[in-house]
């Protein structure tokens, strides 16, 4: 690869490691001022803000994962090794439930839907979030302890070579498989739930010969942008990673920074798309962006 093209997609990844320090940054920054100026956190709030964290903390994996699979001699073994592993377990494990609760969360709040399970679970909401959020660390220890196992043996048969570090990138990818599938297809759920409540509101609007742009499809309309861009940038972040590995056979660094540039797409993007979807948090990124521009 050009030194000249490395250099350019170096700069691509420095940029949306930078942007998504800041869009994560300032959810956790607005988050914070607004519970010590009101002492509480909605549900939602406290989610987007859990998830902001999980996602700086994805960032900086993402980054350390792929140095790893460029460079053999930056590759760690012994408890580094295992502790990059389990870091990364825990980040992807975070971003990953707690965006699909989010998507819980906007459905239940926003959909219109009298099934007698649906309405059950409406109303306790604020009981519910922390319900699956306990749920979702029984999937945790799973991940954890089936990782420790196999890191383990994968360890001691490979020793410390480049071997080894395409068998831990084997062993991610696995554990994602496995333990993705479950809260993305919840995401989906919800995603077809809320077209479906969509679809009923605005045959509705229809019926009373009513406008289409009312605040209730608005909000329908948001839920479902910010749930559609979680699954499309997840599948994008998913399908990287799966690349990456197949590429690191053949120790292409084009396909490798390829990867890497559009994996750091689900942590960056997602997080700004929240911030346009919460009107607490665009208001203020608003102003902030007005006054830097006067500057």
């Amino acid at each position: 690869m050009g030194s000249a093209l490395q250099f350019i997609l170096t700069i691509v990844i420095v940029v949306e490691f930078i942007f998504g320090h800041l869009s994560n940054g300032f959810i956790i920054l607005t988050n914070c001022i607004d519970y010590v100026n009101k002492q509480k956190l909605s549900e939602i709030d406290k989610v987007i803000l859990i998830l902001a964290i999980s996602r700086i903390t994805l960032i900086w994996e993402m980054c350390i994962w792929f140095k790893t699979m460029q460079d053999s001699f930056f590759f760690v073994t012994g408890t580094g090794l295992q502790f990059l592993h389990f870091s990364w377990v825990l980040s992807n494990h975070f971003s990953l439930w707690l965006a699909t609760i989010l998507s819980v969360c906007y459905l239940l709040k926003i959909a219109n839907i009298s099934w007698p399970i649906f309405l059950f679970l409406k109303w306790r909401i604020k009981k519910l979030v922390p319900v699956i959020v306990l749920g979702t660390l029984l999937f945790l220890v799973l991940n954890l302890m089936q990782t420790s196992i196999t890191l383990e043996e994968k360890m001691q048969w490979y020793g410390r070579n480049s071997t080894l570090a395409f068998r831990v990138s084997e062993l991610i990818l696995f554990n994602m498989t496995m333990f993705s599938m479950t809260p993305f297809i919840l995401a989906l759920v919800s995603f077809l739930l809320l077209i479906f409540s969509l679809w009923r509101h605005l045959q509705k609007m229809k019926f009373n010969s009513q406008g289409h742009r009312d605040p209730n499809t608005e909000a329908h309309m948001n839920a479902l942008r910010i749930i559609i861009s979680f699954l499309l940038l997840y599948a994008v972040y998913f399908l990287s990673l799966v690349i990456a590995w197949i590429s690191q056979k053949h120790h292409s660094q084009l396909v490798h920074f390829i990867c890497m540039i559009t994996g750091l797409m689900y942590p960056s993007s997602h997080s700004f798309i929240l911030i346009l979807g919460n009107s607490k948090l665009k208001q203020p990124c608003l102003l902030m962006l007005k006054y830097l521009g006067r500057r």
